[in-house]
């Protein structure tokens, strides 16, 4: 694709879905299938939980389906937006040097968040949902030493499958390779 000034269009790849549907396991074979593959030489990855992890015992874990707590130093809102805003500028300076980013993060109403940065750096916003089945999420979690995550992500899961702006974007990948995955998508 072309932009408006008649130069390749940057790509920007968001995956979203919710805490243990392989969203970052996704992404970093997506990235290196874009590279590989697509020979698409210029690609920065982001991972939004590495952002996530920045903030060290400044709020609690199980925060993040309440609301904000004067208990907590930090409200899981506050974390929120903080998040949102360094991906952003991340992503933003990636494609300011001519880079794709492929990105991974919860999208729960920050979809308009990404098609503005799409707008803004006249780049095509590829979006992408996964999602498994409850029981394929709770096993990955309880695999990877995640038990306090299960609620949210089944929360997470309920929600995303049922938001409008995802129809459509929706990839169930229960029982799937990551191969498998990176094969239908592309």
């Amino acid at each position: 694709c072309k932009n408006r000034n008649g130069e390749n269009m940057a790509n920007i790849y968001f995956i979203s879905g919710p805490c243990g549907c392989g969203k970052s396991t996704f992404t970093d074979a997506y990235a290196e299938y874009l590279v590989k593959v697509e020979k698409q030489i210029r690609v920065y990855v982001i991972h939004g939980d590495d952002f996530h992890h920045g903030f060290v015992g400044m709020y609690e874990e199980d925060a993040f389906c309440a609301e904000e707590q004067d208990s907590n130093p930090l409200a899981w809102s506050q974390v929120l937006k903080f998040n949102w805003e360094c991906m952003l500028d991340v992503a933003g300076k990636a494609l300011a040097r001519g880079l794709d980013v492929v990105i991974d993060y919860v999208v729960e109403d920050e979809l308009s968040l990404l098609e503005k940065l799409a707008k803004d750096y006249d780049a095509k916003l590829y979006y992408l949902v996964l999602t498994a089945s409850e029981e394929a999420i709770t096993e990955r979690l309880r695999t990877r030493g995640d038990d306090e995550l299960i609620e949210r992500a089944i929360f997470l899961k309920k929600k995303l499958d049922s938001l409008p702006e995802n129809q459509g974007h929706l990839y169930d990948n229960t029982g799937k390779t990551v191969a498998e995955e990176v094969t239908e998508i592309s």
